[in-house]
């Protein structure tokens, strides 16, 4: 029997039991729709981790003043240590090699006022290089300049959503905004940023589109403390030349800052490369057990085409019984019935490519969960879904491949 033959009558098996087909492929295809939609789900927070490592900048280094209580505080003062400074973030410039760039910063909570709107943000006081080191881009106006920081001015850059709190639809360059008691002029607003969660340890919870950045010296000037024993900076952030020399260089930054701390545990050192790495090897850990779950839907579905094709050598034993005592091969009728499996295994590995598209980009829009279509979750999807077929197709076929001819004919 030739291979075009057998897809015929596969083809005429399956049109002549059309429902009892369509019922069998559900399984592959809601299976083939589930690993493209869980992979394209395991896609989009993998990129979201990675543009959040990536606006922390994969050749930095962040040293964070640690969040203490009043007593914890008054305790290490007492212990010589003053928190981090500026004058640390000048030591470290000089012993560590390789430093291209610092991002001396300070925070104060404080509430921004336009007209009758009020929002609660992080004022950050900032130097100009903070741009390019940690990845700050504006979508209106301008970023903190040098002629800003020389020169004292009081001048703000808003991050996006507390732009949108406070003005809305308005262009809120050149306006004016209240912060705590102290009015200052928008000079641009920054592009969404990606938002911080628990894996960054003193980052955790941290949504940089609710800042405000004004310059490091109006901050020193206009800003009061909290606390008269709170730390000059907040946080530092150094650029290296190279991600190689991370790990070393956050040593030998540890060791100079305990002896410059009094052995005093009042700061983190926080690499946003090895916490990128981590996350790498999570997602693929995530996106395995993602497309392993979905993955038991294409088996389900095997188990059903297997039923099927075994029910159907049950129906079809006579038959099989006169095509062989004519002259069929076993290899023909094998042929039949694999064909037959693969022909509902294909149709519904596309069936389930178009609906796991379809799912994906659903997601997308309508949920707040952000998906990544990969080509390669299409292609292992529908690859797996024609092996089921073959591989649960294989035993009916056999069993109706061995079906002695004389017996077949006698059956009823």
């Amino acid at each position: 029997m030739q291979t075009e033959e057998s897809i015929r009558i596969a083809l005429n098996g399956l049109r002549d039991h059309k429902f009892r087909s369509f019922l069998t492929m559900l399984g592959i295809i809601f299976g083939t729709a589930s690993v493209i939609t869980m992979i394209s789900i395991g896609e989009g927070a993998k990129k979201q981790a990675m543009a959040k490592y990536q606006d922390l900048g994969v050749n930095n280094i962040i040293i964070r003043d640690k969040d203490l209580t009043d007593t914890e505080l008054e305790s290490v003062r007492i212990k010589f240590s003053q928190g981090l400074s500026l004058e640390d973030t000048r030591a470290v410039s000089e012993i560590i090699p390789g430093v291209t760039g610092t991002a001396p910063q300070a925070e104060a909570k404080l509430d921004a006022m336009y007209e009758d709107r009020t929002s609660k943000a992080n004022v950050i006081g900032i130097t100009p290089g903070i741009g390019s080191i940690l990845n700050f881009r504006t979508e209106r106006g301008s970023f903190i300049s040098e002629d800003h920081y020389t020169r004292q001015l009081k001048v703000c850059v808003l991050g996006a959503n507390i732009a949108r709190e406070l003005f809305s639809y308005e262009d809120p360059v050149g306006r004016s905004i209240k912060l705590g008691d102290q009015w200052f002029e928008v000079a641009g607003v920054l592009k969404t940023k990606a938002l911080f969660t628990e894996t960054v340890g003193e980052l955790a919870a941290r949504d940089l589109n609710n800042d405000v950045y004004i310059p490091l010296s109006t901050f020193s000037k206009r800003i009061p403390k909290v606390n008269a024993l709170a730390s000059e900076l907040k946080q530092v952030t150094f650029r290296l030349e190279s991600s190689e020399t991370l790990l070393q260089s956050a040593e030998i930054m540890k060791s100079i800052m305990k002896r410059r701390h009094f052995n005093n545990d009042d700061f983190s050192i926080i690499i946003p490369y090895e916490l990128m790495e981590q996350e790498k090897r999570e997602s693929r850990i995530y996106n395995l057990l993602l497309a392993s779950i979905a993955a038991i839907s294409l088996l389900v579905g095997g188990i059903g085409i297997m039923n099927i094709m075994l029910a159907s050598v049950l129906e079809r034993t006579q038959e099989i019984g006169i095509r062989r005592a004519i002259g069929g091969k076993r290899s023909d009728i094998m042929g039949q019935f694999v064909t037959e499996a693969m022909s509902m295994s294909i149709t519904g590995g596309l069936i389930g490519v178009l609906l796991g598209i379809i799912l994906s980009l659903g997601v997308g829009l309508l949920t707040e969960v952000k998906t990544s279509l990969t080509l390669y979750s299409i292609f292992i999807a529908f690859g797996f879904s024609v092996l089921v077929g073959i591989t649960f197709g294989y035993l009916p076929a056999k069993r109706a491949a061995d079906l002695k001819p004389i017996e077949s004919i006698r059956h009823e």
